[in-house]
């Protein structure tokens, strides 16, 4: 049987039903021939049979770029399957493009666009047209190991990891351009990243407040000025515009669907993201990950919808303030919004590569009770995930489109950053997010101190009634928790204020109510319709608790004056309290003496102390030299990071103090450090 193939030469095929006929009859011919995924070799003019597409994308390209000329015995498609092996067909290019792995990628993001959905579209993915003109072209006449495409992605990870400026690249560009000037690249960085963008690498660039008052963006995106301050939307000088537009403050957005559907857009990924049902724990007492915990199952319960699909994304967001800059002379803090999928497993879900930037909120000082202002774009769309959903192939589904939803299940910060995000005040009488009314608290010398922590342990303990610690007995019960229905009538007493820093608006310090506890907002977060009935909204870092803790302890145990806890006014503290009669301050005629404690160093074992911590070995990018951060008289330790306190108080604290000092403090102090191992 003849097939006719006249229809492959027709130029104008937006209004021929020939063409139009013709192309059916190729594609019903093709079906059979799929492979497992649903792929076959596209022979439109662009891809000429080296990229392999869905029969959807196929019937898009042949459509906008026609069908290629020589390519007259369909053995990939259906004819004459058993003359595959002749010399005289025309194979596939076995040149650049076989071995380029930017044809998988192009192929998943393409495969991932909802407009390839649409079965006849004609849109086609223009988008997507530099892309693959710098795929299909050599780097180098005669190079066949990269495509131009390949080259520019790997120069710029190489950029972005050995953090080169933008005026080192567009100056690497030059030279390569005056070495090699047959080699096709791109001009310079914007070139470069405009060319990336399409790749769904982009971001979005939001004008915001000078005050923090709020984002120029929808509603506002054309405005001038801001309605509430007045204030223009552009750098001035004296009075006038400068001679180029500059805003005041920057606010990058990174979208978050397409990096939730490119999870789902290989194989390999799309059965990661599944880890959460099929790798739980099956036993109730043992936690190794998120799905285990009692939040994940009240949410599972209370959204049963939600849960039925395995697929659908959990996240989590954190974020924290940083200088930029590398240089703390200067006041800067901007700050990073990250999100992380908890679907993964536990090995990868805290992986950099799985870690999503989402917002970058530009300082020079931190947003505070502004929060809510930058987070607006990002709220948005994970409203938009969860009520509505997004179409995404799912390649571990026969490439099958299913509505992908996603909902944030928590957050984790340091406890400052906790408050902007919360609302509820890390400061005063009240400052404990758990305890809420209930927090103990009192007024010592120059700060607020928090007591009463016995009334968490078992009735008949025997440290309820010791009158060590604050001179009294604790009869009190732990606090109650208080329920989702028990917060939202706290909010509703909440006054709506004016966000932002104008001296006249939002900047204005009011003194809250009694009846507002310790709110300063209601969090842009219960705008998402589960937000108020998670059980577990926030979580506290470890690290940054650690750290702090460490730092303090050691700061004490040494008798550090910078970081000590046991000051002046700490000791008069004891004297007010009527407790420790051995530590009180006492007059030795003219000066003020101060007992030594049996929790601090003597001047002999604290350099006993650092001559251990600085004769430590660990093994190779176990630690960092922990001996460069011991003082030359070895009287201190300074300098220390994160991972730094967190190796000091899990593997050298417990061992070093032990034989320096007695042995109801050493023990304690064991303790302690084991809570955080």
């Amino acid at each position: 049987m003849t097939i006719d193939k006249s229809w492959t030469q027709i130029r104008k095929r937006s209004n021929s039903a020939v063409f139009w006929q013709g192309l059916q009859s190729f594609l019903q011919m093709a079906k059979p021939h799929v492979n497992d995924r649903g792929f076959i070799r596209c022979p439109c003019n662009r891809c000429i049979n080296n990229a392999q597409h869905q029969l959807e994308v196929l019937e898009t390209h042949i459509h906008r770029f026609g069908f290629m000329s020589d390519y007259n015995e369909w053995i990939y498609h259906g004819e004459n399957v058993n003359a595959a092996s002749s010399s005289n067909v025309p194979q596939p290019n076995s040149g650049v493009h076989d071995r380029d792995e930017m044809f998988e990628v192009l192929e998943d993001i393409i495969s991932n666009d909802a407009e390839v959905d649409q079965l006849g579209s004609q849109s086609s993915n223009v988008q997507y047209d530099d892309l693959f003109t710098a795929l299909n072209s050599e780097l180098y006449p005669g190079v066949s190991s990269f495509s131009s495409l390949n080259f520019l992605v790997k120069l710029m990870h190489l950029k972005v990891m050995n953090k080169w400026t933008n005026k080192s690249f567009d100056e690497l560009l030059k030279l390569l351009k005056l070495a090699f000037p047959k080699m096709d690249l791109v001009e310079s960085h914007y070139e470069a990243k405009k060319l990336m963008t399409k790749m769904s690498l982009g971001y979005q660039s939001i004008h915001v407040c000078k005050n923090d008052c709020a984002l120029f963006w929808n509603e506002n995106s054309m405005s001038e000025t801001y309605p509430v301050c007045s204030e223009s939307r552009w750098k001035m000088q004296a009075g006038r515009r400068t001679g180029k537009n500059v805003p005041h403050k920057v606010l990058r957005y990174f979208p978050l669907a397409p990096k939730l559907k490119r999870l789902f857009a290989t194989s390999k990924t799309t059965k990661l993201m599944r880890w959460h049902q099929a790798g739980k724990s099956t036993d109730d007492n043992v936690m190794r990950h998120p799905v285990d915990g009692r939040a994940w199952k009240d949410f599972d319960r209370k959204h049963p919808e939600f849960a039925n699909d395995v697929r659908n994304v959990r996240l989590g967001l954190a974020a924290n303030g940083f200088n930029p800059f590398n240089n703390m002379s200067i006041s800067y803090s901007m700050w990073p919004v990250v999100l992380t999928t908890y679907n993964l497993p536990p090995w990868l879900c805290m992986k950099p590569e799985y870690l999503m930037l989402s917002l970058l909120i530009p300082g020079p000082q931190s947003p505070g009770k502004d929060m809510d202002v930058f987070l607006r774009p990002l709220i948005e769309e994970l409203k938009e995930l969860w009520e509505n959903g997004i179409d995404t192939r799912d390649a571990g589904n026969d490439r099958k489109v299913f509505k992908m939803r996603a909902a944030l299940l928590w957050t984790v910060n340091d406890f400052p950053a906790r408050s902007s995000l919360s609302g509820w005040s890390g400061q005063g009488y009240k400052a404990c997010p758990t305890c809420n009314e209930d927090t103990p608290s009192m007024r010592v010398i120059g700060k607020t101190a928090y007591f009463g922590h016995s009334r968490f342990l078992p009735s008949t303990h025997r440290w309820r009634s010791n009158l060590e610690f604050d001179g009294r007995t604790e009869r009190k019960l732990p606090p109650c928790r208080f329920s989702s229905v028990d917060i939202m009538d706290q909010l509703r007493r909440v006054k709506t204020t004016i966000p932002g820093k104008h001296p006249n608006y939002g900047g204005v310090k009011r003194k809250r109510g009694d009846d507002e506890l310790n709110w300063r907002k209601k969090s842009i977060f219960y705008e998402l319709p589960y937000w108020a009935e998670i059980e577990l909204k926030h979580n506290l870092d470890v690290m940054h608790i650690e750290k702090n803790i460490c730092d303090s302890l050691l700061g004490t145990l040494m008798g550090d004056p910078h970081k000590s806890k046991d000051t002046d006014n700490a000791r008069r503290d004891l004297q007010n309290l009527g407790i420790r009669s051995e530590l009180h301050l006492y007059e030795d005629g003219n000066k003020l003496m101060k007992p030594a404690a049996e929790y601090t160093f003597s001047e002999a074992n604290r350099r006993k102390f650092c001559r251990f911590v600085r004769s430590v070995k660990f093994p190779d990018d176990f630690t960092a030299n922990l001996s460069n951060n011991v003082a030359q008289n070895d009287s201190r330790i300074v300098g220390l990071k994160s991972h730094d306190c967190h190796v000091i108080m899990q593997r050298l604290l417990p061992v070093g103090c032990r034989s320096l000092v007695n042995k109801t403090i050493s023990s304690t102090i064991i303790e302690l450090c084991t809570f955080f191992n």
